[in-house]
């Protein structure tokens, strides 16, 4: 058994990882997944604090932009920056911080960028936008005028199997559809109300297909219980449709928006929560996978901590956000770390599980792990399946200064593991030791 101290941590810029939520070193929201050329991308809206001395103009959302992120390896977000700044919208009001759900096509070889914002003419709370790109996360040449015969929020767009685009909108006790003209920038009719819809409040329009069938979903709000995402099909994509029912309850009521995407042969529900920040206007994006039934319906999906994603080799691994927990507690990370939770208050015998992580070909020598200690008696083990399967690592637990002062410290891969496999982390200690250690992370290389 090795051990290695670095005294320095790892710097987080722009490759974030985490399991659920997806992203934490920025608050995001509204997350609308693409899978482009194989490759995953979601294209969220941001929230952050009310500037100061404008706290009550912002008693809902302050949204001031958008960055574009993409998956890459196994379970690491590439932040790929600030795409579009509410103050470098050609036609928006400046500082009105309402840069609210957008979305982002392909159509060809181009890439369009569609988002609200509310314009200085005073015309619309929110007129919709869009601007286009050679490449999925831009730069992006803004149309100089939104989009005419349309205002409200939240475009979602389709673009069907016979090349025909249709742009989704709108916000309240309605919501609307109109088609697109080739150039992807003007609508080819006038918008049309969606039928079939249940009562109350909506928004948050995406449609996708399959199997021939248009889901058209959306957050919809029940005055007894909040937001939840519903759903509704179609055999035509400006329907008429038929409500099926929800796909997620409730969480929080800070508002629930959504997105579905297919990606390699997975489902997945890609939504939002606030639990990160302990306040429902500064909302981080999750995902988990979703299911269909034989007839097409949509199992309801329940939010996990584990999320999805398979993290590999330079893939950080959020034990935290385990499958199963037994003697140990998760709660914030302390001290100086980027925001998220920790496992801690693991005593002899405690083990954590932490589901589908792939070793690769056998190729990963070391691994490493982000903890925290204040005191040097006992170890902690990773192990393949279950916890009486193959021990790949051990780590000696050493004192780092305290329980709020973080290390990350690296150890040997044994027995050269292939494929995926779930893993468990084992803590061992004298039984009078009733703290072992605090793990944020762990990462093989």
């Amino acid at each position: 058994m090795k051990r290695i101290l670095f005294i320095a941590g790892i710097a987080l810029t722009q490759l974030v990882s985490a399991q659920n939520p997806l992203v934490t070193h920025i608050y995001t929201a509204d997350p609308t997944a693409r899978v482009f050329d194989g490759k995953l991308y979601v294209y969220p809206s941001g929230d952050t604090i009310a500037p100061k001395g404008r706290e009550k103009e912002f008693q809902r959302f302050c949204m001031p932009g958008y960055n574009i992120f993409s998956l890459e390896n196994g379970a690491t977000w590439k932040d790929h920056g600030r795409v579009l700044d509410q103050n470098e919208v050609p036609w928006g009001k400046k500082d009105s911080y309402g840069m609210w759900a957008p979305d982002c096509i392909k159509k060809g070889d181009k890439y369009y960028y569609y988002y609200p914002a509310e314009p200085k003419d005073g015309s619309a709370f929110r007129r919709i936008g869009v601007g286009v790109s050679n490449s999925p996360t831009g730069p992006f040449k803004w149309e100089k005028n939104y989009i005419k015969g349309v205002s409200g929020i939240d475009p979602g767009l389709l673009v069907d199997d016979n090349g025909k685009a249709y742009l989704y909108f709108g916000g309240g006790q309605e919501l609307y559809v109109a088609p697109l003209k080739d150039n992807m920038k003007e609508i080819s009719a006038e918008p049309i109300k969606i039928q079939g819809l249940p009562a109350g409040y909506k928004e948050g329009s995406f449609a996708f297909k399959r199997d021939s069938i248009f889901y058209f979903t959306f957050a919809h709000v029940f005055p007894e219980e909040g937001y939840t995402i519903g759903y509704a099909t179609s055999k035509s994509p400006m329907g008429p449709f038929e409500y099926r029912g929800k796909i997620m309850d409730n969480i929080s009521n800070g508002t629930n928006h959504h997105s579905v995407v297919e990606y390699k042969g997975q489902w997945i529900l890609f939504y939002h929560w606030w639990d990160i920040s302990g306040f429902n206007k500064m909302r981080s994006i999750r995902a988990d996978y979703m299911a269909f039934k034989d007839d097409g319906s949509i199992k309801k999906v329940v939010p996990t901590m584990r999320g999805i994603g398979t993290p590999t080799i330079g893939d950080t691994i959020q034990v935290d956000r385990y499958n199963e927990i037994d003697g140990a507690k998760t709660a914030f990370v302390s001290g100086n770390e980027p925001i998220g939770w920790m496992v801690c208050d693991a005593k002899n015998g405690s083990s954590v599980r932490f589901n589908r992580v792939d070793f690769g070909n056998g190729s990963a020598k070391k691994m490493q792990a982000r903890v925290a200690s204040g005191q040097r008696v006992g170890s902690y083990e990773v192990r393949l399946d279950n916890a009486k399967g193959k021990k790949v690592a051990e780590f000696a637990i050493d004192y780092t200064g305290g329980w709020n002062n973080w290390t990350t410290v690296e150890t040997d891969i044994t027995d050269k593991p292939e494929g995926v496999h779930d893993i468990i982390v084992i803590f061992k200690s004298d039984n009078g030791c009733e703290k072992t250690v605090n793990l944020n992370w762990l990462l093989i290389k």
